[in-house]
């Protein structure tokens, strides 16, 4: 805009300068010359929503030699991740006591009456043994499922609040195993810790739940829980202790039956010892054509001076669905 002022007087050349300063306070608000230009919108026909992946694989790792001494002080370099054959970048690595979400799945049917005060000196002790910062909770079965309440919290490590809920319930009925361990799955996704663990003390029997067993191993492995099971055989009750190490194979955990040499007591201890000094692994999936498929993990260790060593973690999981965001569309676009 071009200003033109005549300068017939030097009244006229007041009375255009009081013009335009007016005309520029009372302009609208937000006004500026240096305003930049508006842009044409972005081009928002071509697509209307965005896939973005958020899923970590987290992988609990167990390391040990030919006698069974686990193996610290290995690096990030020594392990190796394959997924369905192809190596996998790892993005997360840890070697340190991390603290962990466990549940607790303690059999109350009427075959484990004898076993409860054995087994509430076990918890108490997997307790005293763990990771101060760790959360526990106890989940209690026969006929029906209860997560016991802590002193009015979802979570504790105290051993005494622990030992208590194990008595919660008495020994009575039969066993709805099989949807304990959904509840306990359930329970673990309040907790706060990136690795989760369940703790199964049991039979293996079931002869009252609603679930099934494949129900129940196809979401252990899409939650990626890590499951340890102690399998109290005796000469009563539906025994099945080959679901007990399968569901713990699976996960990567260990399903251990006690005998004279080995209690509930010490197997506890051993449980806690082995959550402590895992490594932990993480890497991000590449996408698959059959998102729903189960994708196997295997894991390669190289470490020098410690002979032949085994391997144990989770055999493989079930990918989460990826999340689609919307975006915003322009107006009139189809």
């Amino acid at each position: 805009m071009t200003l033109i002022i005549p300068s017939q007087n030097l009244k006229q050349l007041w009375r255009c300068w009081l013009f335009t300063t007016v005309a520029l306070f009372c302009a609208p608000a937000g006004f500026s010359q240096s305003q930049p230009l508006p842009r044409d919108p972005p081009d928002t026909s071509a697509a209307s929503a965005i896939s973005v992946k958020t899923e970590l694989v987290v992988l609990p790792v167990s390391v040990t030699d030919t006698k069974g001494n686990i193996v610290l002080g290995l690096s990030q370099q020594d392990f190796r991740v394959y997924e369905d054959g192809r190596l996998q970048k790892v993005t997360m690595f840890q070697q340190q006591d991390t603290p962990v979400t466990v549940g607790l799945i303690v059999d109350h049917s009427r075959s484990m009456g004898a076993n409860l005060p054995e087994v509430a000196a076990a918890v108490s002790s997997f307790a005293q043994s763990s990771n101060s910062s760790d959360e526990m909770f106890v989940v209690d079965f026969n006929d029906d499922v209860s997560v016991e309440l802590l002193d009015g919290k979802a979570f504790t490590n105290d051993p005494k609040e622990l030992a208590k809920a194990v008595f919660a319930v008495r020994a009575r009925g039969r066993t709805a195993l099989y949807d304990a361990v959904a509840e306990g799955l359930l329970h673990l996704k309040l907790g706060h810790c990136d690795r989760k663990a369940l703790i199964i003390v049991s039979d293996g029997g079931d002869n009252a739940s609603q679930q099934k067993f494949s129900q129940i191993l196809t979401i252990a492995q899409q939650s990626q829980v890590l499951i340890y099971s102690i399998g109290l055989v005796g000469d009563t009750g539906e025994v099945n202790p080959a679901v007990l190490t399968r569901l713990s194979k699976a996960t990567g955990g260990i399903a251990y039956f006690p005998d004279r040499t080995n209690t509930v007591t010490s197997i506890s201890a051993q449980i806690a010892r082995d959550l402590r000094e895992q490594y932990t692994l993480g890497f991000a999936p590449e996408k698959a054509d059959n998102a729903r498929a189960f994708r196997k993990i295997e894991v390669k260790v190289t470490a020098p001076g410690h002979g032949r060593i085994r391997v144990r973690t989770r055999s493989g999981y079930f990918a989460a669905e990826e999340k689609s965001l919307p975006t915003q569309t322009a107006k009139g676009a189809k």
